[in-house]
Formats: structure tokens, C-alpha cells, sequence
């Protein structure tokens, strides 16, 4: 009797130690949250480098400061923050050597003055942009990139992330190994996205004397315009096929522009009102896809 009484108190010893040591796991795996705020003058330029994975957001206020909040692991995730003058740098990185993914997280919302510079880079969290105008370059391994309302010279580059860009304006550069586009109601003057197998969607109006040049290797490359657009087109695949479904818009081209012969089996040129914009849209194997919206 007495040796069970003994047993059954180890196990509860056992039980209650184990207990503990998750509770405090737990306090000290929890994340921590950080906010610092800056002030800036003119246009300032945001530089943040998240070596770890993690989701950067990004959004904008009249106030001239910049606001940096972040959550990590504070034993897990090393942020580093610097003002240089109107330049403020923001890293983080590991502090293991041999994490695991889900430990190594740092998440940041940025507020920032309406005109700002950005550079932004992650590993595979989202990058979320909205009301900033200024230059920016984006860059993501696996995370997506969203961006809406803003204005600037954009440039986005993922390996595999997938870039929606909602009432985009000023120039537009993407490239990708496997993620998509879509780009939708813009107001760009210049476009230039390349992928080797996302698709490509682009729902919007074409700028006068604007530039539009869209490829993908096998994807889909889908154009939907207005019926007061007024460009050129282009269209040109070798295994794929062309889709005009804008028959009743699309005239002969009116330019009479010298087209010489190319690696391309399939082609298609034409003229959409006066032909003011220039729309070259390619691919490889995937389907190019015109058409009209209602």
C-alpha cells in the first residue's frame, strides 16, 4: 500500500514538474512587441531587411515621423533599428544557429509619412503596402506582395510570391520565377512584368504614350481594356495559342509598322483606336488572352 501511495506521489511530482517547465516555455517562448517612433523631415527612406520570415506592413499617415512596431521571439530574433538622418534601417535576423522555422518570426507594421522611399525585403511573409508614393523596391522569396493606392517607381521581385497591385500609379517593374500578377485598375505609365510560369493579369486602362510589356515562360497572359483605350498591340507565342476574344476592336495596324520574322509561331497585331500606348505581350508555351470589358 504504502509503495502505490509513493508511486502515485512521483508521478504526480513528475506530472506537476512537467507542467511548470511548459508554463515557462511558454512565458518565455511568448512574442515580445516593440514600438519606436522617429522623426523625419522632407521625404524620408525606410530600409528593412527581415532575414527571418514575417510579415511587413506598411501604411500612411500626415505626421512627419515613422513609426516602426514589431513582434518576435525576443531569445529567437535580433531587430536592429537606426536613424540616419531622414534614412531609417531596420534588420532582424536569427539568433540561433539552427532554428526552427515557426521560432524565427519577426512581424513589423510601418507608418509612415505620405511621401516615403521604401525598401522592403522578407523571406516568405506578405508585404502590404498602401496610400505611400514614393520609390519603392520590394523583394520576397515565397510571400506575396500587395500594394494599393500607391504611386512611385515600383520595382518587385519574388522567387515564387505572387504580386496584386490595386490603383497602382507611375512604373511598374516585376519579376518572378513561379509567382503571378495582377495588376488592376491602374494608372501606369510604364509596365514591364516578367515570369517563367505565373500568370499575368492586367485589368485596367492604357496611358497615352505609355509602355506595356508583359511576359510569361508557360502562364497565362490575359489584357482586358476599355473601349476608349487606344494602343498598339503585339502579341507574339511560339507553343501556346492567342486568344483574341476583341476581334470586333482590334483593326489591322494602322501604323503599318515593319514586324520581321521572329522564333514566335503564333502573332498577332493590331491597332485599338488611334494606337497611342504600346502593348507587346509574349510567351513561350502558356495562352495569350484578349478581350474587352463590359
Amino acid at each position: 500500500m504504502q509503495r502505490t501511495i509513493r508511486h502515485r506521489q512521483t508521478l504526480s511530482a513528475w506530472s506537476f514538474g512537467l507542467l511548470l517547465f511548459a508554463a515557462s516555455t511558454a512565458i518565455a517562448a511568448s512574442p515580445e512587441h516593440q514600438e519606436r517612433h522617429f522623426t523625419v523631415k522632407g521625404r524620408p527612406v525606410v530600409v528593412l531587411e527581415n532575414i527571418v520570415n514575417g510579415r511587413i506592413e506598411v501604411k500612411s499617415s500626415k505626421n512627419p515621423e515613422v513609426i516602426v512596431s514589431s513582434t518576435s521571439i525576443a531569445d529567437k530574433v535580433a531587430i536592429d533599428i537606426e536613424q540616419v538622418g531622414d534614412r531609417i534601417d531596420i534588420s532582424a535576423s536569427s539568433l540561433s544557429s539552427s532554428p526552427l522555422p515557426h521560432e524565427v518570426e519577426a512581424n513589423f507594421q510601418l507608418t509612415v509619412p505620405e511621401q516615403t522611399e521604401l525598401q522592403l525585403k522578407t523571406q516568405t511573409g506578405l508585404i502590404y503596402v498602401e496610400q505611400v508614393t514614393g520609390d519603392m523596391k520590394l523583394e520576397s522569396v515565397a510571400g506575396d506582395v500587395h500594394l494599393k493606392e500607391v504611386s512611385g517607381y515600383i520595382i518587385v521581385k519574388t522567387t515564387g510570391g505572387s504580386l496584386v497591385c490595386t490603383l497602382c500609379s507611375g512604373k511598374l517593374e516585376f519579376t518572378s520565377i513561379s509567382g503571378g500578377a495582377q495588376v488592376l485598375q491602374p494608372s501606369l505609365t510604364n509596365v514591364n512584368l516578367m515570369t517563367t510560369s505565373g500568370n499575368i493579369l492586367y485589368d485596367g486602362d492604357f496611358i497615352r504614350t505609355g509602355i506595356y510589356t508583359m511576359r510569361s515562360g508557360k502562364g497565362l497572359v490575359e489584357v482586358r481594356f476599355s473601349g476608349t483605350d487606344s494602343f498598339d498591340l503585339n502579341a507574339r507565342t511560339n507553343l501556346g495559342v492567342v486568344d483574341n476574344q476583341a476581334a470586333a476592336f482590334l483593326k489591322p495596324d494602322t501604323h503599318a509598322s515593319r514586324h520581321a520574322a521572329s522564333r514566335y509561331a503564333h502573332s498577332l497585331f493590331g491597332t485599338v483606336g488611334q494606337g497611342l500606348a504600346k502593348v507587346e505581350l509574349s510567351s513561350y508555351s502558356g495562352t495569350i488572352r484578349i478581350l474587352k470589358r463590359n
